[in-house]
């Protein structure tokens, strides 16, 4: 990894005082810089080694406690060292780490936000992908359950439930008192949360069986993007997709759909780093060849967006193929911003009354790109924002799981708070799975529920007199 991309970035940006000491400044003043995840080593998996970067990382993390609002990561960690008998980590068993470990959503915002002490700084703290670590490690153990791990198989999943929509749907419901409790019991889902519906039609084949007639007098024509239509949108929100490519395709912009497989996500919570550098070889093969011939290729979900862009190529940091990708890879809302900023957006958009509150997901966050979703809104004629840009608390499917159900929806009730209090006719959010948890947010606090929370490409649609 010396000869690496990062390593070189960070031996470039560290500097040396007069002195020839490192420059330690804190407060994330230099931009934080990753390095490559280092799986194939001997001790990356080496239990010892781990524990004592563990102990150095959490020493320096108790020592800061800036983070103890963010995941629930930081508040487990606190509360078992000052339970502790010297209060300290010398007298904390390497055993009674797993619930910080496991609390970690890999959301990337304590990298992102919050640390002072990330690279290039000398402390070189890099909590989330540390966490992943000790997951690889369980991963390794054999500690992840059987039952949880299928959930990470989203295409298998997503092609059975499809096929059989309704009955998964029914089977799924909050509320059914026959197959919930079943559910909980088998796969530790709990009972009351709200899980992603099914579609028996998904956006691939409707894609397939339906033409989007590009504009061709639109300032963007020419343009030629493809969409990646990620497992959730593919199998459980295809309007996601299809207004995506109604609202390119009124832009002048070409459009296919391709569906190779899952960025991996789902199984990069629990550690399966060797799996997920599968399916990035697979899926980046795939894609690439869309690349040469003039495609630009869009992630329809944040989260799948942040793998390819920059996950993959640090699982995977020599693979010219992968970082021909992560360097073609769009957001779906930072897209749409570039052809705003760059051709100028199609006429035809018209104001929708009532403002709109926008919930930033924590992956479009990590991105670095800026608030895209809310840039892109503000393209709507007269648009009253309110931007929210904390985590809803249910990180994948951390938030779904008995044992962190309520966990998750404390974590998330400052922005069901927030949503309450201003107001707005729409509330949106870049993450599906976020949108359904602010909306089962908003139940506990006695608040009028939410009708829906749809994708902020939703709305550009429905402004343009596309769609519902």
């Amino acid at each position: 990894m010396g000869g690496s991309r990062a390593s070189l970035f960070l031996s470039k940006t560290l500097k040396k005082s007069r002195r020839g000491i490192l420059d330690m400044r804190e407060g994330s003043l230099a931009a934080p810089v990753r390095h490559p995840i280092d799986w194939h080593s001997p001790g990356f998996l080496d239990e010892e080694r781990l524990d004592k970067e563990l102990r150095r990382v959490f020493d320096i993390c108790h020592g800061c406690r800036r983070c103890f609002n963010l995941c629930d990561s930081f508040p487990q960690l606190f509360n078992l060292i000052d339970e502790s008998e010297t209060m300290e980590l010398d007298s904390v068993k390497a055993e009674d780490f797993g619930p910080i470990i496991d609390a970690c959503t890999l959301c990337d915002m304590c990298f992102m936000t919050k640390c002072p002490y990330v690279p290039p700084h000398e402390f070189n703290l890099d909590f989330p992908h540390l966490m992943l670590r000790a997951r690889a490690v369980e991963k390794r153990n054999s500690q992840v359950p059987w039952t949880v791990s299928q959930i990470t198989e989203t295409d298998r999943n997503g092609k059975l439930a499809s096929g059989l929509a309704p009955l998964a749907n029914w089977s799924n419901r909050t509320g059914n008192a026959v197959t919930r409790p079943v559910l909980e019991g088998l796969a530790g889902i709990d009972r009351r949360a709200e899980l992603p519906k099914f579609h028996s039609k998904t956006f691939t084949a409707r894609a397939h069986a339906e033409i989007a007639e590009v504009k061709t007098d639109a300032p963007a024509h020419g343009r030629k993007a493809v969409l990646y239509a990620t497992c959730f949108v593919n199998y459980n929100d295809p309007g996601i997709g299809i207004a995506a490519r109604a609202v390119l395709a009124r832009n002048g912009v070409e459009t296919e759909v391709v569906h190779p497989g899952c960025c991996g996500m789902p199984k990069l919570e629990h550690g399966d780093i060797e799996r997920v550098a599968a399916n990035a070889k697979r899926v980046s093969a795939k894609l690439v060849s869309w690349i040469d011939q003039g495609y630009d290729i869009i992630a329809l979900v944040p989260s799948c967006a942040l793998m390819l862009k920059f996950e993959w190529p640090m699982i995977l940091p020599e693979d010219d193929i992968v970082k021909r990708l992560a360097g073609a890879t769009w957001d779906l809302s930072e897209y749409v911003v570039d052809i705003a900023r760059n051709e100028g957006l199609a006429p035809g958009l018209s104001q929708l009354d009532g403002g709109i509150a926008v919930h930033i997901a924590c992956h479009a966050r990590a991105q670095n790109v800026g608030n895209k979703a809310a840039d892109m809104l503000k393209y709507l004629p007269n648009t009253d924002i309110e931007i929210i840009d904390r985590c809803s608390g249910h990180g994948g499917s951390w938030g779904m799981m008995k044992g962190n159900f309520e966990t998750a929806i404390k974590i998330g009730r400052p922005v069901a708070r927030r949503v309450a209090e201003a107001a707005k006719s729409h509330v949106v959010s870049e993450c599906p799975l976020a949108a359904i948890h602010i909306r089962q947010g908003m139940t506990t606090l006695n608040s009028e529920p939410l009708a829906s929370t749809p994708h902020p490409i939703e709305l550009m649609a429905r402004a343009y007199g596309i769609g519902s």
